[in-house]
């Protein structure tokens, strides 16, 4: 199980692609900077960022930073919260990262450039059992209702969690306008980017490398739903993190 997702740096309108992540287990270690090293790592094609800018390494259920540049200080971001963030000075060293996803900034020649992290396989316990004895259950699906990615979810599983068995799926357009009154900064990307994390925080694979990407998503979509609504991971409450939907008043 790998515990740490590297999301490679999108240039102009050129979307990372889900099958372009790379993946390392607990305790490996992944160099990025402008030139890769003999192991492998994540080429930042700038000139502004140094050959070998930085190392991440996982641990468990999070990660550890290393900054080694000589006068450029990293911010990592919590991209949902609200302006949290951590920095990390020049020549520090495995910096904890706690964030669940990640977006790291690196200041290159009056640019900032920047790359996602995911720690899908974060843990949760259960408060009301810590008094028992034992080995506790690890869950199936570790899902946060407090983040974006699981409103993204509920709005997938709206449609059928309201009476429609059969109901077709929304649209990205439609999660998008369902999901601003309550994310006003939501946008078509955000939507893309938070389904490609359901899919890889729920283990799904993604669809056959040939086909097209709207083929690929509407395949990802459905099978989201599918695991999401089969194994009670929304329910119909849980529809309480969207904002209610418009009725007419009787006058």
């Amino acid at each position: 199980m790998h515990s740490v997702i590297v999301v490679p740096p999108s240039y102009g309108d050129q979307r990372s692609r889900t099958d372009d992540q790379i993946r390392i287990a607990s305790g490996e270690r992944l160099a990025f900077g402008r030139a890769a090293d003999d192991g492998g790592g994540l080429i930042i094609a700038h000139e502004g960022v140094p050959r070998i800018a930085g190392e991440i390494t996982a641990h468990r259920s999070f990660w550890l930073l290393s900054n080694l540049s000589e006068n450029q200080t990293y911010v990592v971001e919590n991209p949902e919260g609200a302006g949290e963030h951590i920095k990390v000075t020049p020549g520090r060293l495995e910096a904890p990262v706690p964030f669940e996803f990640s977006r790291v900034v690196l200041p290159a020649a009056g640019n900032l450039l920047t790359f996602d992290v995911w720690a899908p396989c974060h843990t949760f316990g259960s408060v009301a059992r810590h008094e028992l004895t034992g080995t506790s259950t690890t869950p199936a699906f570790a899902l946060d209702r407090t983040k974006r990615y699981f409103a993204v979810l509920a709005a997938l599983c709206e449609p059928r969690l309201r009476g429609e068995p059969h109901a077709p799926l929304p649209a990205v357009d439609d999660l998008v306008a369902r999901l601003r009154p309550v994310w006003p900064a939501v946008s078509r990307s955000a939507v893309y980017w938070n389904i490609d994390y359901l899919a890889t925080k729920l283990r799904l694979r993604p669809g056959p490398d040939t086909a097209e990407p709207g083929r690929r998503t509407n395949g990802k979509k459905e099978s989201l739903v599918s695991l999401a609504l089969r194994f009670d991971l929304v329910r119909e409450d849980d529809l309480a993190v969207l904002a209610p939907t418009v009725s007419k008043v009787a006058r």
